[in-house]
Parts: structure tokens; sequence; C-alpha cells
């Protein structure tokens, strides 16, 4: 179990730089003609990450409040960062559709996934 918690904290870390890279606003990190070769180590990252997930079993009561405690901390703060986008965005008067795009599939995937747990237990 442990070795599963370390594994999916370094495989976060890696998904945090190298979208890091992407970002990459004064081209100090990456220059912008490497971005079409990362993008395919950052797809292999986050299937990785993917694996992380759903391969995760918690045993006890107490582990899977510990990752019920994590799922709801990060699906809040993706939430809300998308949401402050938002509001920055309007100011500016041009907002991005995938932003608009991210906050629906996140709010649609909590409806279904809550449908789902309450169907299937």
């Amino acid at each position: 179990m442990k070795s599963k918690f370390i594994g999916e904290i370094i495989i976060s870390f890696l998904l945090i730089g190298l979208l890091i890279f992407f970002i990459n606003p004064l081209d100090l990190l990456m220059p912008q003609p490497l971005h079409p070769f990362m993008a395919p180590f950052l797809v292999v990252l986050f299937i990785i990450f993917a694996g992380f997930l759903w391969k995760e079993t918690p045993g006890d009561e107490r582990e899977q409040m510990h990752k019920f405690i994590a799922s709801r901390s990060a699906y809040f703060a993706t939430i809300a960062t998308l949401i402050s986008g938002v509001i920055l965005q309007s100011f500016k008067g041009e907002i991005d559709l995938w932003i608009i795009i991210a906050i629906c599939v996140g709010l649609l995937a909590k409806i279904l996934g809550l449908i789902y747990g309450h169907i299937k237990h």
C-alpha cells in the first residue's frame, strides 16, 4: 500500500512539473517548439496516473475516509480554480471555452459518480 501511495505522489509531481513546462511564459524552461514532443509524455503520465486512480481499493474505513477527504479536496480546489478563471476572464471580456467545458465535465462527473455510487451500493 505504501509503495502505491509513494508512486501516486511521484506521478502527481511529475504531471505538475510537466504542466509547468507547458505554461512557460518567458521561454525559460522549455522552448515552444518542443511542446509537441512533450504532449505524448503528458499523455503517458496521465495514463499512469489514471491507472493508480482506477486500481486503488481502500482496505478499511479509515483508509476510505482518507481517500474521500483527498478526493473531495481535489474536486473543490479544481472547480474553485476554474470558476475563479471564468470570473477573471469575464472582467477581460474573453472567456476561454475550455474552462467552461472543464467545469461542466467536472460537475457532470460528480453527479454521475454520485448516481453510480447510489445505484451500486
